[in-house]
């Protein structure tokens, strides 16, 4: 998995983080989602090395990086707070500007990123995501019957004692679809009870703290700087709940272009070589 790479654990100001990296060329942070780690890349990863220096971490409270202290509002685990982790780790390894892909949980954070940080965002790809206002305040019956985990997540202690008490039964996935050390590793994040709560918490920042940066962007009339590449799965819930999925991102993103990709929810799991290709072609 990732041959050659480099592994390490990545001190920053505000957090810890693990982080793979390789490759050569003009810098790419990957961002993985809930409740993967970064190994969910490793199938995308080497396709970007030959032309690209690829950078994927466990994002602050995921996989076996560090866990934010717990305050009232949530905001150690606010997109925002990781955002700037991420901006912090690419200066470490040396790069003041890159390319940002983000999926799921991860592609908020992408997001963040474009949006706190436009001198540092190069190109922005959002995999599986809208705006996290967008998404709430679209919140239907709809919603609520095919994402009813936002609301689940978001309470005081249930979810956690929930999934704990049969991590593998709660998530699925298999060795077979993701491989096997990818399978391993997201094993160890699930059963591990801190990585549990702090991606809860993350949830929990996405019903407050989250929504409230997005309508400050959305007042000010801020929108993201950089080109916007948007991809979702056809056989995910995104058409179902939006229709035309790039018309929820038009107002957020003025240089926009993406389309959706035949494959599940994980697609750099289950599509790796057209995601690559997609990627590839927008990077540049």
């Amino acid at each position: 998995m990732f041959e050659g790479f480099t592994l390490e654990t990545v001190e920053l100001p505000d957090a810890t983080l693990r982080v793979r990296h390789g490759g050569s060329g003009p810098p790419v942070l990957l961002l993985h989602g809930h409740p993967r780690t970064h190994a969910t890349w490793w199938r995308v990863a080497p396709l970007l090395a030959s032309s690209h220096t690829v950078v994927c971490p466990d994002l602050r409270g995921f996989g076996r990086s560090s866990k934010p202290q717990d305050t009232p509002d949530h905001a150690g685990s606010s997109k925002r707070a990781k955002a700037a982790d991420c901006v912090a780790l690419m200066r470490r390894l040396g790069f003041e500007r890159f390319a940002i892909v983000g999926h799921d949980r991860g592609s908020y954070v992408a997001f963040r990123a474009a949006m706190d940080h436009p001198g540092s965002i190069t190109r922005l790809a959002v995999l599986d995501g809208v705006p996290i206002v967008e998404a709430l305040e679209r919140c239907d019956a709809r919603f609520a019957r095919l994402w009813w985990h936002w609301f689940f997540f978001g309470q005081p202690d249930k979810p956690e004692r929930a999934i704990l008490a049969d991590p593998d039964a709660w998530y699925g996935g298999s060795p077979e679809a993701m491989g096997a050390e990818a399978y391993e590793d997201f094993r160890a994040a699930i059963h591990d009870p801190a990585t549990v709560h702090a991606m809860m918490e993350d949830y929990r920042a996405g019903l407050g703290i989250d929504r409230a940066h997005d309508e400050a962007d959305r007042r000010a009339g801020r929108t993201v700087a950089c080109p916007t590449l948007v991809l979702w799965s056809l056989r995910d819930d995104l058409e179902t709940l939006y229709g035309d999925v790039l018309s929820v991102w038009r107002p957020w993103a003025p240089h926009l272009r993406g389309r959706g990709l035949d494959c599940g929810h994980h697609m750099a799991e289950e599509l790796p070589g057209d995601l690559a290709r997609e990627l590839l072609a927008f990077l540049g």
